[in-house]
């Protein structure tokens, strides 16, 4: 491993090899030590896409909780599931087999059509056209603004589904999917998630469909791996230490170098990022 890829393996904490029961108790006893130390929260929300990360992190959620109400007999712990359209979803009924495994405490759907739709015209009216890219990141931050709407009425926080795969790419929107009080899966690269979820007992078609963020219109469900350029194997195994071919390894790495600013709190004057 060379400098940088070291440095990178360290910040992503992927290990080359992990037992997925060892890596789910890690998971949702991290889930009930928050709720456990912040008794004011409840529960957690969480938005369901029908993908592999979200399916986890819900299984993972409703697993910690649970537990917590058969440990401490308090019935108020709940996980809430959050369907989040933009008009008609595609692979809803992935949506749907995702929330009946996780067998889902309780399970809204907030279209979030006319938000991004009224959004996205008011702009226009200031004299703001958006790109189909960012009307993307707009769905992105409405489906996170919605569950934090969920959560502030229902006493919960709200669960990101970031890992490290993800993370060091920076593949996900700013304050978007990437705004979340608690991330459980992150220290997992996408083969590893894919481990737990077999472990958990997950419908197959749900971890073996190929990834999409699916937010451009231009581009319905583009698969992650054509909008990066490079495959999650390639980025799984260069989390893992190992040799990957040079270009695969320069595009990882040019994606971790332009996406730092997305895994950093907001910068203050006291920060050292000029020295």
């Amino acid at each position: 491993m060379d400098k940088l890829q070291k440095q990178i393996v360290e910040e992503m904490m992927v290990k080359p090899k992990i037992d997925p029961k060892e890596e789910i108790r890690k998971s949702v006893d991290f889930l009930k030590a928050y709720l456990k130390k912040y008794p004011f929260f409840k529960g957690f929300v969480l938005g369901i896409s029908g993908g592999q990360d979200s399916t986890l992190t819900g299984k993972l959620a409703q697993t910690a909780i649970n537990e917590l109400r058969e440990e401490t007999g308090n019935k108020d712990y709940t996980f809430i599931a959050v369907r989040l359209p933009y008009g008609v979803q595609k692979d809803m009924d992935d949506v749907n087999d995702a929330i009946a495994f996780m067998q889902a405490d309780k399970a809204l759907t907030v279209n979030i059509k006319g938000a991004v739709d009224a959004s996205e015209a008011a702009l226009k009216e200031a004299g703001i056209v958006l790109s189909d890219f960012a009307k993307g990141n707009e769905k992105a931050r409405e489906r996170m603004k919605a569950q934090y709407s969920i959560a502030a009425m229902e006493n919960c926080v709200v669960l990101g589904t970031d890992h490290s795969a993800e993370a060091v790419t920076g593949f996900y929107t700013k304050f978007g999917d990437g705004g979340a009080d608690l991330t459980p899966i992150f220290r997992l690269n996408k083969r590893q998630g894919k481990q737990l979820l077999k472990e958990l007992g997950c419908p197959e078609h749900l971890y073996t469909k190929k990834p999409t963020a699916d937010l451009e219109d231009e581009r319905p469900q583009i698969p992650d791996e054509a909008a990066l350029g490079v495959t999650y194997d390639n980025i799984d195994d260069y989390l893992e230490g190992k040799e990957i071919p040079e270009e695969a390894a320069k595009k990882i790495e040019s994606f971790y170098l332009k996406s730092q600013h997305k895994r950093h709190l907001p910068i203050t004057i006291f920060d050292d990022f000029w020295k």
